[in-house]
């Protein structure tokens, strides 16, 4: 499909204009797909400038899969879900440290990395943007130089990334949605506890649930957390008296995977190159049966 270019824009204006039933959330996700090209080539950034002569496509997915670069070659150890000069995104497993402690641990998600990276050339490295606790899977964001790192870290401090996660827990919640605001407390050896605002060093923690799926012993849920503190998410749910299952260390009955079902399922954030909101999902690896 040609998109007709009547004046110099933006490439995002000039879509949007052309698919007024599109969201500019839906034609960014269309970029980041590769499904746009200009002149021939595909193009990923929405803020290009382009004229009236350029030529400006939208690509079936058929297509655009066909001149997307081939994957790259995962080592087994790492579930690699996206690569570019920048970022590194991968799959912790459950039961996995995102990075050593002070006992120096030698297989952590992020020696992984190290590893896979600098198989490719030693002098490579790559640098934790954020952390998983260990019995949480799901989606962890490095990055291969300081300032990315540094620039990445801004926005988790600045709250502006959006993170969502998924839980199976036990019984049902209160209502279809809500928002559990808490204040924790981590003490030296990495335990932690609800206190009050005015406790000292306590760190505020804020979870917002929706409830997906239900049946008579379990709830599916997604979540979105405004803060990233320990446990918190676990926290929140002993709270609402409906604990992750699994996780008997807050009141869970039950285990039948064997793990605690917390996975987190997707990110979104500005990327430290282009400055484009992108988003990155994995699949949610447990279910609430009907």
């Amino acid at each position: 499909m040609k998109i007709p270019i009547n004046s110099e824009q933006n490439l995002i204006d000039a879509l949007a204009s052309s698919l007024p039933n599109s969201s500019k959330n839906r034609i960014r996700k269309m970029l980041t797909e590769g499904r746009i090209s200009v002149n021939g080539e595909i193009e990923h950034k929405a803020k290009r400038a382009i004229k009236q002569s350029d030529n400006v496509e939208i690509l079936d997915k058929t297509v655009s899969k066909e001149i997307t670069p081939p994957p790259i070659q995962k080592p087994k150890n790492l579930n690699i879900i996206f690569e570019d000069e920048d970022i590194l995104l991968v799959e912790k497993p459950a039961g996995l440290l995102s990075v050593a402690t002070n006992k120096m641990e030698p297989d952590t998600l992020h020696s992984r990395c190290v590893d896979y990276v600098k198989s490719k050339d030693p002098a490579n490295w790559c640098y934790i943007v954020h952390r998983l606790d260990r019995e949480t899977s799901g989606i962890m964001l490095l990055a291969f130089s300081k300032s990315s790192k540094e620039y990445l870290q801004e926005q988790f401090a600045e709250r502006s990334v959006y993170r969502t996660y998924h839980a199976l827990v036990e019984g049902h919640l209160p209502s279809n949605k809500g928002t559990e605001i808490e204040w924790l407390l981590e003490d030296k050896n990495l335990r932690v506890k609800k206190v009050t605002s005015k406790s000292k060093a306590a760190k505020e923690a804020i979870t917002h649930w929706e409830v997906m799926k239900t049946n008579q012993e379990t709830s599916l849920i997604r979540i979105m957390i405004d803060t990233g503190r320990r446990h918190q998410i676990r926290m929140a749910m002993k709270s609402l008296e409906t604990p992750v299952v699994g996780d008997a260390l807050h009141g869970a009955e039950t285990d039948p995977l064997g793990r605690i079902c917390l996975h987190a399922s997707s990110l979104e954030f500005l990327h430290p190159r282009t400055d484009e909101p992108v988003r990155f999902e994995t699949r949610v690896p447990f279910n609430a049966k009907s």
